[in-house]
C-alpha cells in the first residue's frame, strides 16, 4: 500500500521532503511513501492502492486552484469509502470547512470555505504573529498539551515544542465532538487569534467511513534538518528548544498515525543507502555498442568518466577482478551520500545531488557478489529460452539490463 503525499501547486519543497523523511522512518517497509502530483489525484486510479494521503504545509489556494471540483471529490469520496486524510498545516486549512488566514492584513488575507471539510468548521490563523511566507522570522517553538484520552496508543507525551510557522487554530472544536472530532493536543499560550472555546492545535475528524486528522503545527519537522545558520535572530534556540523535545515529537507523530489504524514502526528505519547500478547484456558486446553510443555524452574529470543530465550524474566504472576491497564496495554504503560535517545526524539528504555509480559489465555478467539479490545469468538464460520460442518481438526485449538494489525514481533515471 502507498502513503501518497503531495506534491503539486501550492506546497513547499522543504515541506515535502520533511513529510517524505519522518513517514517513511516511521511508515516503510510497510508502506510505500510516495509523491502524488495534482494532475495524478484527478486522474489517475490512486485510492485502491492508497493507505493514506497527506497534505504538507505551503499555501492552500494553491491546493483549491488545482484540486476544487473533481480532485477534491475523489479526496472526499476516497476518505468517505475509509481512507485517510492527514494534513500538516496549509494541508489542515485545506481540510477545514473554512479557512480564515490573516484577516485584516491586505496581503496575507485568505478568508473562504473549502470543499473537503473534514473538520465542520473554521481554522483560524495565524496563531501567532509575524509570519512571512518563506522565511522562518515567524517561526517558534510552539508548546502543546496532547489529550491522552484522544490518543490512547503508543508512548505519549504529556507536553511537548513543535516547529510552528503560520498555521491556525481549529475554532471551537470541543463543539463538534458530536460530529465526530477529537482534540489530538492544544495550544498552551496565548494566541494572536480568536480560538472560540478552546484552543485546538491539532483535531481528528471522523468523515464517513474514513478518518482526518489536521494539524497547525509541523510534527513532521525533525530538527535536524532545520538550519541553525538562518539569519533570523533568535531561530537558534528555536531549533534547541525543538532538539530537547524531539523524542517527544517523534512519539506525539506516532500516536497520531496509530491513532489512523496505520502499521508503525517501533524504531525509526533510516532510509538505506543508494547501490551501484549494473550495466549489462547476455552478449557483453551489446553493452560495449551501447557504452561506444554515450560518447558524445561522457566527460572526463581526473581520469574518471561521468555522465551528467538535468537531474542526476553518474559515475561510469568498469568492473574490477573480484577481491576483498571490491566486495565492500559494491555493498551500499554512505560514500555517495552528502554529509553534513558538523555533525553526523541523521538528515533529509538531496538525492539529485548524490552521484550515482554506474558499472558497465562489457566483459561479463555481474557476479552474485556483487548483486547477492538477483541472478544475471538466470535472468539472461531463461530470457534466451522466451527468445527461442517466441514468434515475435524475438530480441529486443530485455536486450540491455540496468539493475540497482536501491535507487531513487526509476522513472527520473530512465528518462
Amino acid at each position: 500500500m502507498n502513503v501518497l503525499v503531495y506534491s503539486g501547486y501550492g506546497c513547499t519543497v522543504e515541506s515535502v521532503k520533511h513529510c517524505l523523511y519522518s513517514l517513511r522512518r516511521l511508515l516503510s517497509p510497510t508502506y510505500a511513501v510516495i509523491t502524488v502530483t495534482g494532475d495524478a489525484i484527478i486522474k489517475e486510479p490512486w485510492t485502491a492502492s492508497c493507505a493514506l494521503l497527506v497534505f504538507p504545509g505551503g499555501a492552500d489556494l494553491g491546493y483549491c486552484r488545482t484540486l476544487n471540483g473533481e480532485g477534491n471529490r475523489r479526496i472526499s469520496q476516497y476518505v468517505d469509502r475509509g481512507g485517510l486524510y492527514l494534513g500538516f498545516c496549509a494541508g489542515g486549512y485545506y481540510g477545514c470547512q473554512r479557512c480564515e488566514f490573516e484577516v485584516g492584513n491586505k496581503k496575507l488575507e485568505v478568508v473562504g470555505n473549502r470543499e473537503l471539510a473534514f473538520y465542520p468548521g473554521t481554522c483560524r490563523g495565524c496563531a501567532f504573529s509575524g509570519f512571512v511566507y518563506h522565511s522562518e522570522e515567524g517561526a517558534r517553538a510552539s508548546e502543546l498539551k496532547v489529550s491522552k484520552m484522544a490518543l490512547t496508543k503508543g508512548s505519549i507525551p504529556d507536553v511537548f515544542r513543535c516547529y510552528y510557522n503560520g498555521g491556525g487554530v481549529f475554532v471551537d472544536a470541543p463543539k463538534f465532538k458530536d460530529q465526530g472530532v477529537e482534540i489530538l493536543a492544544s495550544f498552551t499560550e496565548d494566541l494572536h487569534v480568536d480560538a472560540g472555546e478552546g484552543s485546538a492545535a491539532v483535531v481528528y475528524c471522523k468523515a464517513g467511513d474514513g478518518a482526518a486528522i489536521l494539524t497547525s503545527t509541523h510534527p513532521e519537522f525533525a530538527p535536524a534538518n532545520l538550519e541553525n545558520d538562518v539569519e533570523v535572530p533568535g531561530f537558534d534556540k528555536v531549533v534547541q528548544a525543538l532538539k530537547e523535545d524531539d523524542e517527544q515529537r517523534v512519539n506525539f507523530l506516532k500516536a497520531c498515525l496509530l491513532k489512523l489504524g496505520l502499521q508503525v514502526n517501533q524504531e525509526q528505519i533510516a532510509v538505506p543507502s543508494l547501490s551501484r547500478l549494473h550495466l549489462s547484456s547476455f552478449d557483453p558486446t551489446d553493452t560495449s555498442e551501447l557504452y561506444a553510443s554515450w560518447h558524445d555524452l561522457i566527460s572526463s574529470e581526473d581520469g574518471e568518466e561521468y555522465i551528467k543530465d538535468e537531474n542526476d550524474t553518474f559515475h561510469l566504472e568498469k568492473p574490477s577482478a573480484w577481491s576483498f576491497g571490491s566486495v565492500a564496495e559494491a555493498l551500499p554504503s554512505d560514500e555517495t551520500e552528502p554529509t553534513d560535517d558538523s555533525n553526523d545526524e541523521d538528515r533529509i539528504i538531496d538525492y539529485n545531488k548524490v552521484v550515482k555509480r554506474l558499472v558497465v559489465h562489457d566483459k561479463d555478467l555481474p557476479q552474485s557478489k556483487e548483486t547477492p539479490y538477483f541472478n544475471h545469468q538466470a535472468f539472461f538464460s531463461n530470457l534466451q529460452h522466451y527468445e527461442s520460442t517466441a514468434t515475435e518481438g524475438s530480441g529486443r526485449f530485455g536486450k540491455n539490463l540496468l539493475y540497482g538494489e536501491v535507487v531513487t525514481s526509476t522513472n527520473t533515471l530512465l528518462e
